[in-house]
């Protein structure tokens, strides 16, 4: 059956997804492209096809439910878009410049507007835009795009997605999945913004990056007040004060607006006080630390997939949805799973108060079980140095995944939330971890760095990070001078019927009713995790948000409708772990 959620239930297909997709460099106004295209499934000759086989609405991948759709993109097969563009009256002023930008594509892609060529991308899940005001015809287009996804024969990243789907693989989604929109900008203008937060030091660095010999104006607002203003010379990095500086925590989520002026173009955006680093707590145990104090992380893992949309929130409300949950829940962390969201739901984690660990996109070949399975039960540990055995024994896939990490990381600098960066997980394609957790901290410092979650620890990065499902939880000799965190746990399996994706049940650990799986939650976490905090443990993710495809593990269902456990239990676990943290006495074990 067909499993939709409240939201996709509702959506129009005349307002897909309206809202601003870029909340840290807003513009006046924007010109949202989602809606109702045509589209056609043909080979890979290059030409467009003489008839489209309907309609489609984007940005819905054409797998998915909601994009009205329902077929599998195949490697050897190419998806074509297209529909007419045409630039309101007004919107686009004298000498301004009309960019076309996608949130993302899966996985390669070329544009033409007016059978012109304006550009051409590569790589699933990052943005990119192109200048299409010379290829207009008084103000007009017929916008194409040509799209080739191998999914996962192919060696860029791709993610949990598969041909085959099955376990903890899921359906695979290709095409555009994110907002497709235009702006207009001025000749010279902002073309994006880095933003860094010194909290030590209550001052901002500001850099605003543009093609322009002119200085730039920069104002700070706190409560629609002035708190700071400077001039900042293009492409030069500036520290501005902050008088009486309020810091940012998932406790007190308070962001200061920045507006940034150059010549006639203004952007607005915003920036949190925050620092994150590891250091010792006062028993000298090596804790994670937010604005200079231990924080214990309670996590969440969240692989950010819809039963309707896929990997397509079907709005902004169920964006919001899943993260004020999980927040109501007693959680302070989301893992993000081997995907990169639309700019709006790290917008919503920044407003909402929630920390975040970035993972990044997984790829290479065909994987082993004894590399990214057996692990999970014995103490397999393997060298990364050995690439064939890896699935990365080609050099041009290992050279991508470089750039695409160091490209997601400038992408998402500016989110507030983002606490942790992890590289790998489980093995999965990786590859000389110790050497890109070093170009990670080095690209961003300001972070910390998970460099291979779960297992085949390389010693490097800053946590030794953990993965525990079939075996109890033990705290390790402290002999490691990194940050202990359990990175993956629990997983215990409920089915909900009528909430089910299907008829299979994956997971590890399975339960016939609530009552028995909340006694197993609460048992678990009191006799295994919080006698581990004192100990050293400081971060916890548990598994998962929700169902997924054939996973019965969420703690909500795939639909988002019903929340397996009580709401006071939740909270009352992680009141626990966050008290014990804090140096509070640990409940008794049970």
């Amino acid at each position: 059956m067909t499993l939709l959620t409240r939201w996709g239930s509702a959506l129009d297909p005349d307002a897909v997804l309206p809202e601003y997709p870029r909340p840290q460099l807003v513009r006046a106004g924007h010109l949202n492209l989602n809606g109702r295209w045509e589209y056609a499934f043909a080979g890979q000759d290059g030409r467009e096809p003489a008839e489209y086989d309907g309609q489609i609405i984007v940005p819905f991948s054409p797998e998915s439910p909601l994009s009205g759709v329902g077929r599998q993109l195949l490697p050897d097969e190419t998806l074509w878009y297209r529909r007419t563009v045409g630039i309101p009256d007004g919107f686009r002023p004298e000498g301004h410049r009309v960019l076309l930008h996608f949130g993302a594509v899966d996985q390669t892609c070329r544009v033409l507007v007016n059978d012109s060529e304006v550009g051409r991308h590569e790589g699933g899940y990052l943005p990119f835009c192109f200048d299409i005001t010379d290829a207009l015809r008084d103000g007009s287009g017929v916008l194409v795009v040509e799209v080739r996804d191998p999914s996962d024969t192919g060696d860029r990243g791709w993610g949990k997605q598969k041909l085959k789907r099955g376990g903890i693989w899921y359906t695979a989604q290709s095409g555009i999945w994110q907002t497709v929109w235009i702006e207009c900008v001025p000749e010279i203008h902002v073309e994006r913004l880095t933003l860094v937060p010194h909290l030590d030091e209550s001052s901002v660095e500001v850099t605003v990056h543009a093609d322009a010999d002119r200085q730039a104006r920069i104002e700070v607002h706190a409560g629609g007040e002035v708190v700071a203003r400077a001039g900042a010379i293009p492409n030069e990095a500036v520290r501005i004060p902050i008088p009486d500086v309020r810091p940012w925590s998932p406790e007190d989520p308070f962001l200061y607006d920045i507006t940034v002026r150059l010549g006639d173009d203004r952007v607005d955006g915003y920036v949190g006080m925050r620092s994150f680093g590891v250091g010792p707590d006062e028993h000298g145990v090596p804790r994670l630390l937010l604005n200079g104090r231990p924080y214990f992380h309670a996590g969440i893992l969240d692989q950010g997939y819809w039963p309707d949309g896929m990997y397509t929130p079907p709005s902004d409300e169920a964006m919001v949805h899943d993260i004020a949950t999980m927040k109501r829940l007693g959680f302070t962390m989301l893992r993000k799973h081997i995907k990169v969201e639309p700019l709006r739901w790290y917008h919503h984690c920044d407003r909402l108060g929630i920390l975040v660990w970035q993972d990044m996109v997984n790829g290479g070949g065909p994987y082993r079980p004894e590399v990214i399975t057996a692990p999970a039960v014995s103490p397999l540990r393997l060298s990364d140095g050995r690439h064939a055995r890896f699935g990365r024994d080609d050099a041009g896939g290992r050279q991508r995944f470089r750039e695409e990490t160091r490209e997601t990381v400038e992408h998402l600098r500016n989110v507030v939330s983002i606490a942790v960066w992890v590289p790998f997980n489980e093995g999965w394609g990786q590859f000389d971890a110790a050497e890109i957790a070093a170009e990670v901290k080095a690209l961003d410092p300001t972070r910390t760095v998970d460099h291979a979650s779960g297992w085949h620890d390389q010693g490097a990065g800053d946590l030794r990070s953990l993965h525990v499902y079939f075996r109890r939880f033990r705290v390790p000799r402290r002999t490691d001078p990194r940050v202990l965190v359990l990175s993956e746990y629990g997983g215990y399996n409920l089915r909900t019927d009528g909430h089910a994706f299907n008829d299979k049940d994956f997971g590890y650990k399975r339960y016939d009713s609530p009552e028995r799986l909340g006694a197993a939650f609460t048992r678990l976490h009191a006799q295994q995790i919080v006698p581990a905090i004192p100990r050293g443990l400081s971060a916890t993710v548990y598994t998962q948000l929700s169902d997924v495809e054939d996973e019965l593990n969420g703690l909500l269902t795939y639909d988002r409708e019903v929340c397996k456990l009580p709401v006071d239990l939740v909270r009352s676990v992680n009141a626990r772990l966050r008290l014990t943290s804090a140096g509070g006495p640990p409940p008794p074990t049970r």
